[in-house]
Formats: structure tokens, C-alpha cells, sequence
């Protein structure tokens, strides 16, 4: 069952997306050669705490930090190490969540480490366009796969690949909420979008084949070709008109 939210309902999960938003601009910062993941991770939980409020992902099934931080072809659910330390040329997904007062944000960026090749800056630019090109379906009345179709049809274009293994989903008292969102499929398929619906919306690409693995951290998600992912995501609800961005 997909839950609509209410005003006061959004208007919770809205603070929480203000911090949610802040820190992702933030990284742009604090992301660059020299530092480890462990320290992208200490800033996240640091400034969410300093908000008062709570990393939603800290503890997440058993997860060990409050965000998943992943390096190049890692996909998704990076664990943040000491030990990785960025490097000039890299790109760096950062996917956090907050929780106030019981409800959920939850958004995604790619960053580059300092210079980075034309091409991961190609796949990071089109991650973020294939989210906005899915956001155009986002209204009233639209069916779900509307979405998923004009994000993979914008990856495509590009001659890069959707992720199939992963996908959207909806967010509110949980962080994940019916219904499922693949970044993927046919248009004209699945429940119709209405008004309080909010959906958490998260393109990862490939530069390579959409194949993933599962790595034996049981967390860590790579591209089976070991070529660039990149990921973006924001928090969006479903209004009478146009769609309202919550993480930006």
C-alpha cells in the first residue's frame, strides 16, 4: 500500500531534507583528494547530529555508518574505511538520510575528487539529468513507470546503462515505503501518482553494463565490469502541480 502523506507529515519530512540538503552541498567542500571515507562519514553524522537530529542509516539492518560512501565502481553501500583515501581523478557517491521527529529523507550525489576524466564527468552530469528527466513525469495522474522509463531512456542516450539490482522507492515513517521505483521499463505501467504520495527517486548509471556485484561485506555493491558508477537521488513529493523537491 502506497501512504499519502499529510501536510504536517510533509512539512516533518521537509526539515529533515533541509539538513539532508545542506550536507550534500557541503561535500562539494569537503570531498577532495587526501581525505578517507571515514572522514566524508565523520562530517555526515556530525552535522546531522549537531541538528538534532538522527542519521537515518546508522544501524539500517546492521549498517556500521550514518553514510554509504562509494568509490568509482562501487555502485551503492559503500562502508567508509580509514584506510580508503581518496585519490586525484576520483569520483565519490554519498548517499545519507535523516530522521526528525520519526520521518525519513533520504538523497544521493556523485562528487568529483579533484580533476576527473571527461567522462566520469559526462556520467555524473548524466545521472543528475536522467533524475530530472524523470522528474518531468512526476505529476498527478501519471503512472509510476512513466518515471522509470524517461530515466532510463535519458542513461541510454547517453550510451551508458540503468542499474537494474537497485532501485527508488517510497519514504515517510519508514525509509522504505511501497512503492518500488526502477530506474528502468516501459511507460504506462503500475499505480497512478497522487497527491502526498512522496518518492525517494535515485538513478545509478554505469559507465559500462547495468551488472552489479555483491561484495563479502555484504553491504558494498560494484559494477561487475569495474568500469564508473554514479548515483543521484532527492526526496519528492507528489503535489497538485508540479512536484516539490525536498533535498535541493
Amino acid at each position: 500500500m502506497i501512504i499519502i502523506k499529510s501536510r504536517a507529515e510533509i512539512e516533518l519530512m521537509r526539515q529533515a531534507a533541509e539538513v539532508t540538503a545542506l550536507i550534500l552541498r557541503e561535500l562539494s567542500r569537503v570531498i577532495r583528494p587526501g581525505i578517507s571515507t571515514w572522514d566524508v562519514d565523520r562530517f555526515v553524522e556530525d552535522t546531522i547530529l549537531s541538528h538534532g537530529m538522527i542519521p537515518a542509516f546508522k544501524g539500517y539492518s546492521g549498517y556500521p555508518a550514518s553514510a554509504c560512501v562509494s568509490v568509482n565502481h562501487q555502485v551503492v553501500h559503500g562502508i567508509p574505511s580509514k584506510k580508503r583515501r581518496l585519490e586525484e581523478g576520483d569520483i565519490v557517491s554519498v548517499d545519507i538520510g535523516t530522521i526528525h521527529r520519526g520521518y525519513y529523507s533520504d538523497a544521493a550525489r556523485t562528487y568529483p575528487a579533484g580533476e576527473i576524466s571527461a567522462e566520469a564527468a559526462r556520467l555524473i552530469a548524466t545521472a543528475e539529468a536522467s533524475f530530472f528527466k524523470g522528474l518531468e513525469f512526476c505529476r498527478a495522474g501519471n503512472r509510476l513507470s512513466d518515471v522509470s522509463a524517461a530515466i532510463q531512456s535519458r542513461v541510454e542516450e547517453e550510451g551508458f546503462s540503468v542499474v537494474r539490482e537497485f532501485v527508488g522507492h517510497g519514504i515517510g515513517r519508514k525509509m522504505h515505503e511501497e512503492p518500488q521505483i526502477p530506474n528502468y521499463g516501459l511507460p504506462g505501467r503500475g499505480p497512478r501518482l497522487a497527491p502526498g504520495m512522496v518518492l525517494a527517486i535515485e538513478p545509478m548509471i554505469n559507465q559500462g553494463g547495468w551488472e552489479v556485484d555483491l561484495m563479502e561485506d555484504g553491504w558494498t555493491v560494484e559494477t561487475r565490469d569495474k568500469k564508473l558508477s554514479a548515483h543521484y537521488e532527492n526526496t519528492v513529493v507528489i503535489t497538485d502541480g508540479e512536484p516539490l523537491l525536498l533535498t535541493i
